[in-house]
């Protein structure tokens, strides 16, 4: 139980790597909204909440805010996980409608979720936040702008959120998967997707759930010294 009765935030909890998280983090005994625009099944775990809201509109956050610490009267863990790679088109290529609105999701989504949960966490003394990177986040990809773009801004935020606040006990850390084996993945490309597993040394796709446990050991007490850094989950990707 490493997480036990932590009131958790988990974005992009209906799929993929989020889903993987909240079934985790509530088997680990969290107390667990998960957020996401739509859900397509329940949760069986009773300590799961479901949110439907918009990560990229702030005063959705303010409610959701305002409706945890009126149930729990704090937030132990925000995981600041929903995102998309929304584009495979490079600068030359991109619509500015899709730029704004990768960027909106990707990183404004990560700042207003961390700027709604900071008071509390400042008034409580402590805190931990996990911010969903990606490996494209650590070093270059060709095309996918707005999507390397907003990830490495990600990971910078990250720092910034983990050295401003560190003296006030709130933790930040940023995760950041490789091809891993999501919905959104599996409903892409099949020869895209090959080629990723292609060029990772481990030679499968990674699993949601082998991210989530990352996601949940920067979370936990067990890494109560780490902050400011990336925790890589992909399977040998950028050790190339």
């Amino acid at each position: 139980m490493r997480v036990a009765q932590k009131v958790s935030i988990i974005t992009g909890g209906a799929r993929g790597i989020g889903r993987a998280a909240v079934e985790l983090f509530a088997a680990e005994g969290a107390i667990v909204y998960a957020v996401d625009l739509s859900f397509d099944e329940p949760f069986t775990s009773e300590s799961v909440q479901i949110v439907e809201m918009d990560v990229t509109s702030p005063e959705q956050w303010d409610v959701l805010v305002k409706r945890v610490l009126s149930d729990h009267h704090r937030i132990d863990i925000l995981f600041n996980n929903a995102g998309a790679v929304g584009s495979y088109d490079g600068i030359a290529d991109i619509s500015f409608d899709d730029w704004h609105r990768i960027i909106d999701l990707n990183l404004n989504g990560v700042f207003y979720g961390t700027k709604a949960v900071l008071p509390a966490m400042r008034e409580a003394g402590k805190g931990a936040m996990v911010h969903t990177s990606s490996m494209w986040g650590y070093v270059g990809a060709s095309g996918v702008a707005a999507y390397t773009a907003s990830k490495a801004a990600v990971r910078s935020l990250s720092k910034n959120v983990a050295l401003t606040y560190a003296a006030e006990g709130i933790r930040s850390n940023s995760i950041h998967p490789g091809i891993i084996g999501t919905p959104m993945v599996m409903a892409q490309d099949k020869s895209l997707t090959q080629d990723l597993i292609d060029k990772t040394p481990i030679g499968r796709l990674g699993t949601p759930l082998e991210v989530a446990h990352g996601a949940l050991f920067l979370a936990s007490d067990d890494a109560s010294y780490i902050t400011g850094t990336e925790l890589v989950i992909d399977g040998g990707s950028t050790a190339q």
